[in-house]
Protein backbone atom coordinates (compact mmCIF):
# COMPACT_ATOMS: atom_id res chain seq x y z
CA UNK A 1 0.00 0.00 0.00
CA UNK A 2 2.93 1.97 0.43
CA UNK A 3 4.05 1.92 -3.01
CA UNK A 4 0.36 2.90 -4.27
CA UNK A 5 0.20 5.78 -2.18
CA UNK A 6 3.83 6.90 -3.67
CA UNK A 7 2.57 6.31 -6.88
CA UNK A 8 -1.19 8.05 -6.43
CA UNK A 9 -0.15 10.58 -4.29
CA UNK A 10 -1.83 10.37 -0.99
CA UNK A 11 -1.57 8.85 2.14
CA UNK A 12 -1.55 5.01 3.12
CA UNK A 13 -4.79 5.37 5.14
CA UNK A 14 -6.42 6.75 2.20
CA UNK A 15 -5.28 3.88 -0.21
CA UNK A 16 -6.85 1.99 2.71
CA UNK A 17 -9.98 3.67 2.91
CA UNK A 18 -10.29 2.82 -1.06
CA UNK A 19 -9.55 -0.62 -0.95
CA UNK A 20 -11.53 -1.29 1.80
CA UNK A 21 -14.55 0.97 0.42
CA UNK A 22 -14.45 2.70 3.49
CA UNK A 23 -17.26 5.63 2.52
CA UNK A 24 -15.04 8.95 3.86
CA UNK A 25 -13.19 9.57 0.96
CA UNK A 26 -14.46 11.86 -2.17
CA UNK A 27 -15.41 9.80 -5.08
CA UNK A 28 -12.92 11.18 -7.18
CA UNK A 29 -9.62 10.54 -4.79
CA UNK A 30 -11.69 7.28 -4.44
CA UNK A 31 -11.14 6.10 -8.10
CA UNK A 32 -7.62 7.66 -8.80
CA UNK A 33 -6.38 5.15 -5.77
CA UNK A 34 -8.35 2.32 -7.44
CA UNK A 35 -7.01 2.95 -10.82
CA UNK A 36 -3.40 3.43 -9.35
CA UNK A 37 -3.65 0.06 -7.56
CA UNK A 38 -4.93 -1.96 -10.82
CA UNK A 39 -2.57 -0.34 -12.89
CA UNK A 40 0.55 -1.55 -10.51
CA UNK A 41 -1.53 -5.03 -10.28
CA UNK A 42 -1.57 -4.41 -6.62
CA UNK A 43 -3.15 -8.10 -4.74
CA UNK A 44 -3.64 -7.55 -1.09
CA UNK A 45 -1.84 -9.97 0.98
CA UNK A 46 -4.10 -11.39 3.76
CA UNK A 47 -1.63 -13.08 5.77
CA UNK A 48 0.40 -10.44 6.41
CA UNK A 49 3.41 -8.95 4.87
CA UNK A 50 5.77 -11.12 6.57
CA UNK A 51 4.70 -13.82 4.92
CA UNK A 52 7.20 -14.28 1.72
CA UNK A 53 9.64 -15.09 4.38
CA UNK A 54 7.37 -18.44 5.66
CA UNK A 55 5.91 -20.99 3.75
CA UNK A 56 2.27 -21.73 3.25
CA UNK A 57 3.49 -26.30 2.48
CA UNK A 58 0.56 -25.56 -0.04
CA UNK A 59 1.11 -25.53 -3.66
CA UNK A 60 -1.98 -24.54 -5.99
CA UNK A 61 -3.23 -26.06 -9.11
CA UNK A 62 -5.21 -23.89 -11.20
CA UNK A 63 -7.86 -25.19 -14.08
CA UNK A 64 -10.57 -23.59 -15.89
CA UNK A 65 -12.25 -27.19 -15.44
CA UNK A 66 -12.45 -30.50 -13.77
CA UNK A 67 -14.37 -32.47 -16.82
CA UNK A 68 -13.34 -35.67 -18.85
CA UNK A 69 -10.53 -38.17 -17.69
CA UNK A 70 -7.86 -36.32 -18.33
CA UNK A 71 -8.09 -33.49 -15.47
CA UNK A 72 -8.99 -36.67 -12.91
CA UNK A 73 -5.47 -38.23 -13.72
CA UNK A 74 -3.68 -35.58 -13.76
CA UNK A 75 -4.78 -33.76 -10.22
CA UNK A 76 -4.22 -37.51 -8.64
CA UNK A 77 -1.42 -37.49 -9.62
CA UNK A 78 0.09 -33.82 -8.21
CA UNK A 79 -1.81 -34.58 -5.30
CA UNK A 80 0.03 -37.69 -5.03
CA UNK A 81 3.11 -35.92 -5.44
CA UNK A 82 2.44 -33.03 -2.80
CA UNK A 83 1.79 -35.89 -0.49
CA UNK A 84 5.18 -37.06 -1.06
CA UNK A 85 6.99 -33.78 -0.30
CA UNK A 86 4.47 -32.77 2.60
CA UNK A 87 2.83 -30.52 0.73
CA UNK A 88 -0.91 -29.62 0.90
CA UNK A 89 -2.57 -29.39 -2.61
CA UNK A 90 -5.26 -26.50 -3.15
CA UNK A 91 -7.24 -26.85 -6.29
CA UNK A 92 -8.67 -23.62 -7.95
CA UNK A 93 -11.07 -24.44 -11.11
CA UNK A 94 -11.87 -20.84 -12.64
CA UNK A 95 -11.99 -18.66 -15.12
CA UNK A 96 -11.67 -15.47 -13.21
CA UNK A 97 -7.87 -14.49 -14.11
CA UNK A 98 -8.51 -12.29 -11.05
CA UNK A 99 -9.40 -14.88 -8.36
CA UNK A 100 -6.45 -17.19 -9.58
CA UNK A 101 -3.75 -14.08 -9.60
CA UNK A 102 -5.37 -13.28 -5.57
CA UNK A 103 -4.48 -16.94 -4.58
CA UNK A 104 -1.23 -16.55 -6.44
CA UNK A 105 0.50 -13.24 -5.73
CA UNK A 106 -1.23 -12.87 -2.51
CA UNK A 107 1.14 -15.72 -1.66
CA UNK A 108 -1.96 -17.98 0.14
CA UNK A 109 0.42 -20.61 -1.79
CA UNK A 110 3.92 -21.21 -2.18
CA UNK A 111 3.79 -22.17 -5.80
CA UNK A 112 1.56 -22.35 -8.78
CA UNK A 113 0.72 -25.28 -11.63
CA UNK A 114 -1.38 -23.17 -14.52
CA UNK A 115 -3.06 -24.80 -17.11
CA UNK A 116 -5.70 -21.30 -17.91
CA UNK A 117 -5.68 -19.84 -20.78
CA UNK A 118 -7.10 -16.89 -18.79
CA UNK A 119 -3.42 -16.18 -17.83
CA UNK A 120 -1.96 -13.60 -20.05
CA UNK A 121 1.64 -12.69 -21.03
CA UNK A 122 1.27 -9.09 -18.33
CA UNK A 123 0.12 -11.73 -15.51
CA UNK A 124 3.10 -13.78 -16.69
CA UNK A 125 5.36 -10.21 -16.49
CA UNK A 126 3.81 -9.75 -13.45
CA UNK A 127 5.00 -13.39 -11.84
CA UNK A 128 8.44 -13.02 -13.15
CA UNK A 129 8.70 -9.70 -11.62
CA UNK A 130 7.73 -10.77 -8.30
CA UNK A 131 9.76 -14.27 -8.60
CA UNK A 132 6.95 -16.00 -8.07
CA UNK A 133 7.31 -20.22 -8.53
CA UNK A 134 5.31 -21.05 -11.50
CA UNK A 135 4.95 -24.24 -13.63
CA UNK A 136 2.99 -23.89 -16.82
CA UNK A 137 1.20 -27.26 -18.64
CA UNK A 138 -0.44 -25.27 -21.71
CA UNK A 139 2.39 -22.95 -22.78
CA UNK A 140 6.16 -23.01 -22.80
CA UNK A 141 7.79 -20.78 -20.79
CA UNK A 142 10.97 -20.79 -19.20
CA UNK A 143 12.69 -18.04 -16.60
CA UNK A 144 14.44 -18.04 -13.51
CA UNK A 145 11.01 -19.30 -11.72
CA UNK A 146 9.15 -20.19 -14.54
CA UNK A 147 9.03 -23.92 -15.80
CA UNK A 148 6.99 -25.76 -18.36
CA UNK A 149 6.48 -29.44 -18.74
CA UNK A 150 4.04 -30.01 -21.89
CA UNK A 151 3.19 -32.65 -24.33
CA UNK A 152 5.10 -32.56 -27.39
CA UNK A 153 2.00 -32.29 -29.27
CA UNK A 154 2.65 -31.24 -32.66
CA UNK A 155 4.98 -34.25 -32.76
CA UNK A 156 1.77 -35.87 -31.59
CA UNK A 157 -0.06 -34.47 -34.62
CA UNK A 158 2.99 -35.58 -36.78
CA UNK A 159 2.76 -38.74 -36.04
CA UNK A 160 -1.11 -39.37 -36.66
CA UNK A 161 -0.97 -37.43 -39.74
CA UNK A 162 2.11 -39.95 -40.76
CA UNK A 163 0.14 -42.80 -39.51
CA UNK A 164 -2.97 -41.75 -41.91
CA UNK A 165 -1.24 -41.02 -44.62
CA UNK A 166 0.55 -44.15 -44.57
CA UNK A 167 -3.19 -46.34 -44.28
CA UNK A 168 -3.82 -44.58 -47.92
CA UNK A 169 -6.29 -41.22 -46.04
CA UNK A 170 -5.56 -38.03 -47.99
CA UNK A 171 -9.20 -36.39 -46.88
CA UNK A 172 -8.60 -36.19 -43.13
CA UNK A 173 -10.76 -33.81 -40.81
CA UNK A 174 -9.38 -32.35 -37.48
CA UNK A 175 -11.66 -31.87 -34.48
CA UNK A 176 -10.90 -28.83 -32.38
CA UNK A 177 -10.83 -28.67 -28.83
CA UNK A 178 -10.77 -25.33 -27.34
CA UNK A 179 -9.51 -22.32 -29.55
CA UNK A 180 -5.86 -21.04 -29.10
CA UNK A 181 -5.52 -23.38 -26.20
CA UNK A 182 -1.86 -25.06 -26.56
CA UNK A 183 -2.31 -28.44 -26.86
CA UNK A 184 -4.89 -28.40 -29.82
CA UNK A 185 -3.22 -25.69 -31.69
CA UNK A 186 -0.23 -27.98 -31.46
CA UNK A 187 -1.86 -31.22 -32.11
CA UNK A 188 -3.62 -29.26 -35.55
CA UNK A 189 -0.33 -27.51 -36.50
CA UNK A 190 1.76 -31.25 -36.46
CA UNK A 191 -0.90 -32.40 -38.86
CA UNK A 192 -1.39 -29.77 -41.08
CA UNK A 193 2.30 -29.48 -41.67
CA UNK A 194 2.88 -32.89 -42.65
CA UNK A 195 -0.04 -32.99 -44.72
CA UNK A 196 1.71 -30.09 -46.40
CA UNK A 197 4.73 -31.89 -46.84
CA UNK A 198 3.33 -34.50 -48.13
CA UNK A 199 1.62 -32.50 -50.93
CA UNK A 200 -1.77 -32.95 -49.39
CA UNK A 201 -4.42 -29.90 -49.37
CA UNK A 202 -6.27 -29.88 -46.01
CA UNK A 203 -9.90 -28.85 -46.46
CA UNK A 204 -11.17 -26.16 -44.32
CA UNK A 205 -14.36 -27.79 -44.51
CA UNK A 206 -13.17 -30.31 -42.53
CA UNK A 207 -12.31 -28.27 -39.47
CA UNK A 208 -14.69 -29.02 -36.37
CA UNK A 209 -15.57 -27.49 -32.80
CA UNK A 210 -15.67 -30.32 -30.41
CA UNK A 211 -14.17 -28.24 -27.66
CA UNK A 212 -12.60 -31.36 -26.02
CA UNK A 213 -16.19 -32.67 -25.00
CA UNK A 214 -18.00 -36.36 -26.39
CA UNK A 215 -21.51 -33.97 -26.57
CA UNK A 216 -20.04 -31.59 -28.18
CA UNK A 217 -18.19 -33.77 -31.14
CA UNK A 218 -21.41 -35.87 -31.82
CA UNK A 219 -23.20 -32.52 -32.17
CA UNK A 220 -20.24 -31.09 -34.75
CA UNK A 221 -20.54 -34.38 -36.42
CA UNK A 222 -23.95 -35.18 -36.66
CA UNK A 223 -24.65 -31.65 -38.28
CA UNK A 224 -21.16 -32.07 -40.12
CA UNK A 225 -22.73 -35.53 -42.04
CA UNK A 226 -26.29 -33.59 -42.50
CA UNK A 227 -24.31 -30.60 -44.51
CA UNK A 228 -23.57 -32.62 -47.28
CA UNK A 229 -20.08 -31.99 -47.50
CA UNK A 230 -17.67 -34.29 -48.84
CA UNK A 231 -16.92 -37.24 -46.29
CA UNK A 232 -13.08 -37.28 -45.18
CA UNK A 233 -11.20 -40.49 -45.36
CA UNK A 234 -10.77 -40.45 -41.24
CA UNK A 235 -11.67 -37.92 -38.63
CA UNK A 236 -8.68 -37.33 -36.33
CA UNK A 237 -10.04 -36.03 -33.20
CA UNK A 238 -8.19 -33.14 -30.82
CA UNK A 239 -8.48 -35.72 -27.99
CA UNK A 240 -10.30 -39.37 -26.95
CA UNK A 241 -13.63 -38.17 -26.09
CA UNK A 242 -13.88 -35.93 -29.04
CA UNK A 243 -13.20 -39.46 -31.30
CA UNK A 244 -15.96 -41.30 -29.05
CA UNK A 245 -18.57 -38.38 -29.90
CA UNK A 246 -17.45 -38.96 -33.26
CA UNK A 247 -17.46 -42.67 -33.33
CA UNK A 248 -21.21 -42.72 -32.16
CA UNK A 249 -22.11 -39.75 -34.63
CA UNK A 250 -20.88 -41.73 -37.74
CA UNK A 251 -23.27 -44.89 -36.29
CA UNK A 252 -25.81 -43.14 -35.68
CA UNK A 253 -26.04 -41.74 -39.38
CA UNK A 254 -25.38 -45.29 -40.75
CA UNK A 255 -21.64 -44.89 -41.13
CA UNK A 256 -19.24 -47.95 -39.85
CA UNK A 257 -15.97 -47.42 -37.91
CA UNK A 258 -13.20 -47.73 -39.92
CA UNK A 259 -15.36 -49.67 -42.59
CA UNK A 260 -16.87 -46.51 -43.89
CA UNK A 261 -14.10 -43.72 -42.43
CA UNK A 262 -11.24 -44.30 -39.65
CA UNK A 263 -11.01 -42.32 -36.36
CA UNK A 264 -8.00 -41.87 -34.02
CA UNK A 265 -7.99 -39.61 -30.75
CA UNK A 266 -5.70 -38.46 -28.39
CA UNK A 267 -4.90 -38.88 -24.33
CA UNK A 268 -5.20 -42.91 -24.45
CA UNK A 269 -8.07 -42.72 -21.69
CA UNK A 270 -9.03 -46.14 -19.88
CA UNK A 271 -12.33 -45.98 -21.95
CA UNK A 272 -10.46 -45.36 -25.28
CA UNK A 273 -9.58 -49.25 -25.19
CA UNK A 274 -12.83 -50.61 -24.31
CA UNK A 275 -14.89 -48.58 -26.52
CA UNK A 276 -16.21 -49.94 -29.57
CA UNK A 277 -14.44 -50.37 -31.89
CA UNK A 278 -11.23 -49.88 -29.61
CA UNK A 279 -9.70 -46.35 -30.36
CA UNK A 280 -6.72 -45.89 -32.08
CA UNK A 281 -4.69 -43.07 -30.34
CA UNK A 282 -1.58 -41.16 -28.75
CA UNK A 283 -0.55 -42.69 -25.59
CA UNK A 284 -0.03 -39.22 -23.71
CA UNK A 285 1.93 -39.59 -20.45
CA UNK A 286 -0.95 -37.46 -18.45
CA UNK A 287 0.09 -39.42 -14.44
CA UNK A 288 4.02 -38.24 -15.67
CA UNK A 289 3.19 -34.52 -16.45
CA UNK A 290 1.47 -34.22 -12.95
CA UNK A 291 4.66 -35.87 -11.10
CA UNK A 292 6.82 -33.96 -13.02
CA UNK A 293 5.55 -30.53 -12.54
CA UNK A 294 5.47 -30.80 -8.62
CA UNK A 295 9.13 -31.68 -9.08
CA UNK A 296 10.03 -28.89 -11.14
CA UNK A 297 8.11 -26.48 -8.81
CA UNK A 298 9.78 -27.48 -5.48
CA UNK A 299 13.02 -27.23 -7.48
CA UNK A 300 11.97 -23.27 -8.31
CA UNK A 301 11.08 -23.11 -4.25
CA UNK A 302 13.93 -24.58 -2.80
CA UNK A 303 16.41 -22.35 -5.11
CA UNK A 304 17.78 -25.69 -6.49
CA UNK A 305 17.45 -25.29 -10.14
CA UNK A 306 15.99 -22.44 -12.62
CA UNK A 307 12.92 -22.82 -14.59
CA UNK A 308 13.43 -24.53 -18.19
CA UNK A 309 10.37 -26.23 -20.50
CA UNK A 310 10.14 -29.77 -20.64
CA UNK A 311 8.28 -31.73 -23.11
CA UNK A 312 6.23 -35.26 -22.74
CA UNK A 313 6.93 -37.69 -25.53
CA UNK A 314 3.21 -39.94 -26.61
CA UNK A 315 3.17 -42.70 -28.51
CA UNK A 316 0.90 -44.43 -30.90
CA UNK A 317 -1.83 -46.98 -29.85
CA UNK A 318 -2.86 -48.71 -32.98
CA UNK A 319 -6.00 -50.59 -32.16
CA UNK A 320 -9.76 -50.88 -34.33
CA UNK A 321 -10.81 -47.08 -35.12
CA UNK A 322 -8.59 -47.24 -38.10
CA UNK A 323 -8.45 -48.70 -41.30
CA UNK A 324 -5.50 -50.46 -41.76
CA UNK A 325 -3.74 -51.04 -45.26
CA UNK A 326 -1.54 -53.87 -44.87
CA UNK A 327 0.52 -53.04 -47.80
CA UNK A 328 1.98 -50.29 -46.28
CA UNK A 329 4.69 -50.34 -43.78
CA UNK A 330 4.51 -48.23 -40.81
Amino acid sequence: MKDVAREAGVSISTVSNALNNVDVLLPETKDHVLRVAKKMNYIPNLNGKNLKSRATKVLGLFITSMQGPYYGTLTDSIYKECEKYGYELNVFITKNEQNALSNILGRRVDGAIISNEWITENHIDTFEQTDTPIVFLDREKASKTISSVVFDSYRGGQTVAKYLINQGHKRIAYIHGYPNLYDDVERFRGLSDTLKSAGIDFSEEHRLMGYFEEAASYSAVIAFLKSGKSLPDAFFAANDLSAIGCIKALKAEGLIVPDDVSVIGFDNIDLSEVFSPSLTTVNNPIARQGKLAVQRLLSIIQQEREGRVEKLEGNLIIRDSCNINKNVLI
